[in-house]
């Protein structure tokens, strides 16, 4: 939990309890249901909390912020975000049934409102959002493509509506067909721990 008070000072009583209990809740129900790699459990707040929170280093959401997170897994990044933001709105979607329980589970007990659910593929979601995020879950061009209908017209924040997400290692193939409509920035110009010195936000104007 350190941390996160490391990167991300100022978090009201709300948020910090919310923050604390993420990590008792998701060891608990990886126990029965492998969301995060066993192995990498114990390394929850700073795989998973703190690099969900990378794309708050580049963007903060606006009061009123749509979001859906696409392939959320046990709820990363949308939860983390949810909490940082509770003013914006997070749609957390997963095709895998017993994750998105998870996520929803866990989103209950921490008396997180400002979230909601879907257990469905990325191609069934015919919502419009601000921002669509997601954490590595297919190559960005396929992504793009199915994420396109999904993005709202109107702009409400200092980036452009789009696509944010975060990868990992070398991207120049990756973002090469999106010429000068794409940004990225390396998350270990904002935490120093060894874990994101490959670590990235990518962002993508769709």
């Amino acid at each position: 939990m350190d941390i996160i008070t490391k990167y991300f000072s100022g978090l009201s009583e709300t948020q910090l309890r919310q923050f604390s209990a993420l990590g008792d809740l998701y060891a608990e129900w990886n126990a029965r249901i492998n969301v995060i790699s066993r192995k990498d459990i114990g390394n929850l707040y700073e795989h998973h909390v703190l690099h969900s929170l990378g794309i708050a280093k580049i963007i903060r959401f606006r009061p009123g912020t749509e979001v859906m997170d696409l392939g959320t897994g046990g709820g990363f990044p949308g939860i983390p975000l949810a909490i940082l933001f509770p003013e914006s709105r997070f749609h957390l979607v997963d095709s895998i049934g017993k994750k998105v329980r998870v996520a929803t589970e866990v989103a209950s007990v921490i008396g997180l409102e400002n979230v909601t659910f879907s257990h469905a593929r990325a191609e069934e979601i015919k919502t419009q959002y601000d921002f669509v995020v997601s954490r590595a879950v297919m190559p960005l061009p396929d992504l793009v493509k199915i994420v396109r209908k999904n993005i709202a017209p109107t702009d409400h924040n200092s980036l452009p509506n789009g696509l944010i997400c975060l990868k990992g290692g070398e991207l120049g193939n990756e973002l090469a067909p999106f010429k000068q409509r794409f940004m990225e920035w390396n998350l270990s110009d904002y935490f120093e721990e060894e874990y994101f010195q490959t670590k990235k936000v990518v962002y993508v104007a769709v």
